[in-house]
């Protein structure tokens, strides 16, 4: 058995994605069949499209999906029929990274999340043409149904607006994460963000429910630095007319900063946020960057301060646990991620992609063209 679909689907050497009709296979034993709801554009699938990951295509993407439950295999325990899941990435949950709650480096992380099929080589999804290549973080959600396993689904209660939860599952988690599990950044505190998209937004907005003294925000779009006030940002600097970063950062804090986190994968923006630090200061690395990158700073004065650079994955978090500690921060108000959001129709997600990019937006939403907006 099969269900009918509509995906946007990308493909080798096309700028945009296509919108087309596909097939999806009825749920195996230990999968689950999603209807979804919405689901968020993240920078991490367009880099995927432009073959950052050697992501074999044509290919649904997607990794920010949130829905209800439609059809679940027969070994699945986890949810049923009827339930509002959030889907995050995949984890095997036996090896010692995940017994030790730390599934975002599950040993088997990249063959789950970026191989592009199940493990036996089969892809659920398919055209008249035949094969697309499917399961993008355990998912392809940008699509109106979606197959992922107990791992990558977490139940979520209702009284929330299920269309928008899918960036929980990624860059939300992400950049909260980053600062309230991957740093443990301590009240108090001094942080520096730099980047101002969904990821760089949550962190600042995790520094505010740390109570981090100072957050100061770098980003040179005027809109997204208002937007970090919004979120509890104490300061912001514009790269471009501010000059130096790391000087502007010490006319505020002299001494140097406690933390700082790189959401842009920049080099020279990584070296001005090491730069910021004072001693004992953590750089958080969240941002993807080119292959080959090498990391910044010189090893002296990192031995002589002191100083930690630190690769971030999904914000080191356990969706099964973070996931509802998120919604909970969201029904408080604390966690207003929903004002970085604009929803679109699936359909119109190459016009999301332009309008993210010129910054009409920071965290498009894409709702399946068969649910209302």
């Amino acid at each position: 058995m099969s269900t009918e679909l509509y995906a946007a689907v990308a493909y080798e050497n096309e700028e945009e994605f296509r919108y087309e009709a596909l097939t999806i296979e009825d749920p195996r034993e230990q999968e689950i069949l999603v209807k979804i709801s919405g689901v968020g554009l993240c920078h991490t699938d367009l880099i995927a499209k432009n073959a950052a990951f050697s992501y074999p295509l044509p290919a649904v993407l997607g990794h920010e999906g949130a829905g209800v439950v439609e059809k679940v295999g027969e070994n699945v325990t986890k949810v049923k029929p009827g339930d509002r899941v959030v889907m995050s990435f995949r984890s095997c949950g036996q090896c010692d990274r995940c017994d030790s709650d730390s599934p975002a480096y599950c040993r088997t992380f990249p063959l789950l999340n970026f191989a592009g099929n199940r493990e036996d080589g089969s892809s659920p999804l398919s055209n008249a043409e035949g094969h697309i290549t499917s399961n993008f973080f355990g998912q392809s959600s940008f699509a109106s149904y979606a197959l992922a396993v107990e791992s990558s689904v977490v139940k979520i209660d209702g009284g929330v607006p299920i269309e928008i939860m899918g960036p929980l599952g990624c860059g939300v988690q992400t950049g909260v994460g980053a600062v309230m599990r991957s740093l443990e950044a301590r009240e108090g505190s001094s942080i520096l963000i730099c980047g101002a998209g969904t990821v760089g937004l949550s962190a600042v907005m995790g520094a505010k429910i740390q109570n981090c003294a100072t957050i100061i925000v770098v980003d040179p779009m005027a809109s997204r630095r208002e937007l970090a006030l919004s979120l509890g940002a104490t300061h912001c600097i514009d790269p471009v007319t501010d000059g130096d970063t790391a000087l502007a950062v010490r006319n505020v804090v002299p001494e140097g900063l406690d933390y700082a986190i790189d959401a842009t994968g920049i080099a020279t923006v990584q070296a001005s946020a090491l730069a910021s630090l004072g001693s004992r200061g953590v750089l958080g690395l969240v941002g993807v960057s080119p292959p080959e990158t090498t990391l910044p700073g010189d090893i002296g004065m990192m031995i002589n301060s002191g100083l930690t650079i630190k690769g971030i994955m999904e914000g080191d978090s356990d969706p099964d646990t973070f996931i509802p500690e998120l919604i909970e921060y969201y029904q408080a108000g604390r966690l207003p991620f929903d004002k970085l959001v604009k929803t679109y129709k699936l359909s119109e997600i190459n016009q999301a992609i332009a309008e993210q990019h010129a910054g009409v937006c920071v965290k498009p939403i894409l709702i399946p063209d068969s649910c209302e907006r």
